[in-house]
C-alpha cells in the first residue's frame, strides 16, 4: 500500500532492509563454537578456525556492522563491527604466527572481557536472549583472560566450555530473529525485557 501510494506521488518506493543481527550472530556464533571447541580440549590445533575467523567472523561480522549503522542500531552496530574485528585480528595472529606469550594474550583477552562488560550493559532493556549472549560471552572472555594470565589450562578449558555455550545461545538467537523475520510456523521467545 505505501509502495502503490509512493507510485502514485512520484516518489521512489522506499526498499525493504532485512535484519543483519541474524547474519552477524551467526557469524560469531560458529567462529566462536569451532575456537570454544580447541578451547575446551575437543581437538587439538586452532588453526582450522583462520578461514573462518578472517571470512564469517571478521568479514561477515563487520559487514552486519556496517548494515547495522545503516539501520541506525548503535548497538548492534558497536557490537558486529567490534566483534568482527576481534575475529580479524584473531585470524591475522593465527595466520601470522604471531602468538604472543601468555601475559601478552591474557591482556589482549581482558581487554576483550572489559569491553564485553560494556556491551553486557548496553542488553540490559533488549531481551533475555540477547542478555544471556553477552554474559556467557563476558564470562568465556573472563576465564579465557584469567587462564592466559595465570597460565592455568583448567580456565582455558573451562572458558572454551562457556564459548561452546556462548555459540549455541548465538545461534538460537539467530534463529528467532531469522524466524520473526517472516511468515513461519513458529517463533521462538526471546523474553523482551523493555
Amino acid at each position: 500500500m505505501a509502495q502503490l501510494s509512493a507510485e502514485r506521488s512520484g516518489q521512489p518506493a522506499a526498499a525493504a532492509t532485512a535484519n543483519p543481527a541474524p547474519l552477524g550472530l551467526c557469524a560469531f556464533a560458529l567462529t566462536t563454537f569451532v575456537l570454544s571447541a580447541a578451547n575446551a580440549g575437543l581437538f587439538t590445533g586452532a588453526t582450522i578456525v583462520i578461514g573462518l575467523a578472517l571470512f564469517y567472523g571478521g568479514l561477515a561480522q563487520l559487514l552486519a556492522g556496517m548494515w547495522e549503522f545503516r539501520a541506525g542500531n548503535t548497538f548492534g552496530a558497536t557490537a558486529f563491527t567490534s566483534y568482527g574485528a576481534f575475529w580479524l585480528a584473531v585470524g591475522a595472529t593465527l595466520q601470522l604466527k604471531l602468538i604472543p606469550n601468555g601475559a601478552a594474550f591474557g591482556f589482549f583477552l581482558l581487554g576483550w572481557t572489559i569491553f564485553t562488560g560494556l556491551m553486557f550493559l548496553g542488553t540490559l532493556r533488549s531481551n533475555g536472549a540477547l542478555i544471556a549472549v553477552f554474559g556467557l560471552l563476558f564470562l568465556t572472555f573472563l576465564f579465557l583472560a584469567i587462564g592466559a594470565l595465570g597460565g592455568s589450562s583448567g580456565l582455558t578449558t573451562l572458558g572454551g566450555w562457556l564459548g561452546i555455550l556462548t555459540a549455541l545461545m548465538a545461534w538460537y538467537t539467530a534463529l528467532a530473529g531469522i524466524l520473526a523475520s517472516g511468515n513461519n510456523v513458529f517463533r521462538l521467545p526471546t523474553w523482551p525485557m523493555g
